[in-house]
């Protein structure tokens, strides 16, 4: 690359970085071979795709930065790096700016794909931009079609009525994390709760292999890790089978069957099937039933909300005791987890012993702490006692540990035929289906005679017709009777499409493997995944910790059980980022806090938006903006220029010896560049940035001395160090200046990563700080190998140390070898 003419005075960005810019993607200087004949070491960074909402924030600066210094460090340490982009295109969002915009939702997602890619190129950020994909294109969704239909064959997709979270004016379903205090989170609408069928993937198949693996990856947060096993939420237990006078068997998930004594009433889902049949007999479960409509499926808006139910008028016989105990209808009990039903036992349980509080229900103590001497029903008076203990009036076991009365009881239940061992799990299997228009076609199609049939592979994909305007909620596919209306593959008789779309985590789930064979029209994956996978650094927020991660690990499973890919875990490492904050609070349009990073590059040029989001925080912590620090980072950069300019006015020297008071600042420079290659590794980018502010600190000094070869060379390699240092983080106006000053190669994305003169580290003399009673008071030289009582004496021995201690006696000294001496005066 030629360099521009001089600009002496200050670093014109707003020319200089679109010229770079251009002039790295003419030379295709990011595109990456995937198994490159030199044999480098591959690495594969990946941030999180982005939804093309048309407009970049400052979350995507930090994720997106973060990603592209790792990967420009990599890259300067010689390894082949694949960093790929692409779009989160499908989504209910998008629905709805199209209908007040009244344009296709297609229309709407491409052109903000078009915007949104212009804004993220300004970063100057280096993607392979020929690997680009967007989830809405049919070459990508038709090979999530494709395995789909392989999985239903397999039984691992399957068709089913379920409860599910319905906003009635979006007319769609709401994952449980999208109802916010019982509302739509995108409209506001209270949502209620309905029994529709839906499509699932059986993730619970792959649920001790999920569990398992994420003791295999110690590259990731262990919060992200609790938050997947909490999640996935294995319980070893007990089912317990209770009959219910006519009705039959009630089968009830419990972790406490040492409580089993203690049980007072049963309660089910408003949705299960013995509250159905009460509701002939009893209106009032009727109308119970009819609330609950409303009531949220997610288990943590359960947990909090209050706990009402109706009695059913069945009852249930108690397994071991053959008394009787009332059925309730509560809305605290979930039909999609478990059996429906639950065992109640108000005094050891909290959630029960609301319940049993507000309608009166008994509460019967059996199990007490191992050392309590009172009577038992003082213990659950005010609360329930949920921990362990012994069990007191249990019959046959009475005085036995909790521990030891589980397995007993488990015992007991299975000579009778009333339970048995169980292990339960709290994640449930993945439901799919979507009721709108953008989203992939799910490739199912139903035939009176043939039933469900799968879309051959010959006719995939399924094509979502583009040209479809949204005027109304509900699903437009359903309205088209053109995409509607097919005939069925099987026997040729008229049949129809299934009009649901698959949820967008979906195409999510599997991106990451598309990337490494993006142009493959042949198949889903090729024998590239293989080289590329798994994903060495995967960044992106936390607020993904649980669905999104989880879903594509449970995608690699499927995929690698397809014979497509070798790999179990599809991210090596994880890095979740922590949000941009302003005023103490996430930026967000709500709050009227925003800050357009558009506007911030158009000021201040994209380094400086680059400097400021990697110094003001470390990765894993929130950034709280400040317009000050964003200055201070432009104003470090002038002075970086200012630096590398003053030194091209003095001629380069050929190498050489350095002099004695420049080999000790080279000996500080080398214990800069050794933190910041440490800090490097360890993704502490603020504390690198500190390091070459240091290195700035170092060549202002040198620069300020009268002009002498050793100065020079001296200043020449401390430019070297913070350039190529600098480069992931700024790499536009470090391009220009490792120019500017001569070195080689030509381009700093292809210089060696620098490594540390250990020698030079070896310093013949050291500088210690020398403090009075805990306050700085001195500096002083003493040689490397200085022993401790030379240093005590050069220490006192000290003008300033002496005028301090002002004639008191000095009660002790400590030598911290290599940084300080304290002096502890009487």
């Amino acid at each position: 690359m030629a360099s521009p003419a001089p600009e002496p005075h200050r670093y014109d960005f707003a020319a200089a970085e679109p010229r770079w810019q251009r002039e790295w993607a003419a030379r295709g200087c990011f595109h990456v071979a995937d198994c490159p004949a030199d044999g480098r070491r591959k690495y594969y960074v990946l941030e999180m795709f982005p939804y093309p909402s048309g407009r970049i924030h400052m979350g995507h600066v930090r994720n997106y930065t973060l990603g592209d210094v790792i990967s420009r460090w990599r890259r300067m340490q010689g390894m082949n790096v694949l960093q790929p982009m692409g779009w989160d295109a499908f989504g209910l969002p998008a629905e709805g700016a199209a209908e007040r915009n009244g344009v296709a939702p297609a229309q709407w997602t491409y052109d903000n794909i078009a915007a949104m890619r212009d804004q993220l190129k300004r970063l100057g950020l280096a993607y392979d931009w020929r690997r680009e994909i967007a989830t809405c294109r049919p070459e990508y969704y038709r090979w999530e079609q494709w395995l789909f239909t392989r999985l239903y064959r397999k039984g691992l997709a399957y068709r089913a009525t379920a409860p599910v979270n319905w906003c009635p004016k979006d007319q769609t379903v709401l994952a449980n994390e999208q109802v916010v205090d019982g509302r739509c989170w995108r409209c506001d609408t209270l949502v209620e709760r309905r029994e529709i069928p839906q499509w699932f993937l059986r993730i619970t198949a792959y649920a001790d292999e999920l569990l398992a693996g994420l003791d295999g990856l110690p590259g990731w947060p262990e919060r992200v890790a609790t938050m997947q096993r909490n999640w996935i939420g294995r319980s070893e237990g007990a089912e317990i089978r209770f009959t219910v006078e006519g009705f039959g068997t009630l089968t009830v998930f419990t972790t406490r069957p040492d409580t089993l004594m203690g049980a007072t009433y049963l309660a089910v889902a408003a949705e299960h099937p013995l509250a159905v049949a009460a509701c002939a007999e009893r209106p009032e479960v009727a109308r119970f039933r009819e609330e609950c409509r409303v009531t949220q499926t997610a288990e943590a808006a359960v947990e909090t909300m209050e706990k009402r139910g109706v009695d059913t008028g069945r009852r249930a016989v108690h397994p071991l005791t053959g008394g009787t105990l009332p059925v309730y209808a509560a809305n605290f009990v979930l039909m999609g987890y478990g059996e429906g039903a639950v065992m109640a036992v108000p005094a050891h349980d909290e959630r029960d012993f609301a319940f049993a509080q507000r309608y009166g229900l008994p509460v019967v103590p059996v199990v007490v702490p191992e050392d309590y001497q009172g009577a038992p029903g003082d213990l659950v008076r005010d609360a329930a006692y949920t921990g362990p203990g012994r069990l007191v009036d249990s019959g046959p076991f009475t005085g036995l540990t909790s521990n030891d009365a589980r397995a007993r009881v488990v015992e007991a239940l299975a000579s009778i035929g009333a339970g048995a061992p169980r292990v339960q799990l709290r994640l449930r299997d993945w439901g799919v289906s979507r009721q709108r228009y953008w989203g992939a076609p799910i490739p199912m199609i139903y035939c009176e005679a043939c039933g469900v049939v799968p879309v051959p592979d010959q006719d995939l994909p399924v094509r979502l017709p583009e040209d479809v305007v949204i005027t109304q909620g509900g699903s437009a596919l359903a309205l088209r009777a053109d995409f509607v209306n097919v005939s069925c593959p099987q026997c040729g008789t008229a049949a129809r499409r299934e009009t649901d779309t698959f949820d967008t985590f979906m195409e999510s789930s599997w991106y990451y493997a598309r990337y490494c064979c993006h142009d493959n029209d042949r198949g889903m994956l090729d024998a590239r995944v293989r080289h590329w996978l798994p994903v060495d650094q995967y960044i992106g927020g936390i607020e993904h910790a649980i669905l999104h991660l989880l879903y594509a690990r449970f995608f690699n499973k499927l995929l690698r059980d397809e014979g497509l890919l070798g790999n179990d875990e599809p991210f090596t490492r994880l890095l979740t980022q922590g949000m941009v904050l302003k005023d103490g609070t996430k930026m967000s349009k709500s709050k009227g806090n925003t800050v357009d990073p558009q506007a911030l590059i158009e000021q201040y040029g994209a380094d400086t938006a680059r400097l400021f989001i990697m110094f003001a925080a470390p990765p894993e912590q929130s950034l709280e903006w400040s317009d000050d620090a964003v200055a201070g980072a432009h104003r470090f950069l002038r002075r970086l220029w200012g630096l590398a300019r003053a030194a091209t006015q003095r001629p380069r020297p050929a190498n050489g010896d350095y002099d004695e008071s420049h080999r000790a600042l080279r000996a500080d420079m080398q214990a800069l560049l050794d933190q910041a290659l440490r800090d490097y590794e360890r993704y502490h980018f603020n504390t690198v940035v500190a390091a070459c502010m240091g290195l700035a600190n170092i060549l202002q000094r040198l620069l300020d001395e009268p002009a002498s070869d050793s100065g020079t060379r001296l200043s020449y390699e401390g430019l070297s160090l913070v350039l190529r240092l600098l480069a992931p983080i700024v790499p536009h106006i470090t391009h220009r200046l490792w120019q500017d000053l001569g070195f080689m190669p030509e381009a700093i994305i292809d210089a060696p990563w620098p490594t540390v003169d250990a020698e030079a580290l070896k310093r013949a003399t050291v500088r210690l700080v020398v403090q009075v009673n805990g306050k700085r008071r001195a500096e002083i030289t003493v040689d490397a190998d200085c022993d401790r009582a030379a240093i005590e004496a050069r220490a006192l021995g000290d003008e300033a140390v002496m005028r301090h201690l002002g004639g008191k006696s000095v009660a002790k000294v400590v030598v911290v070898p290599g940084r300080l001496v304290n002096i502890v005066s009487v």
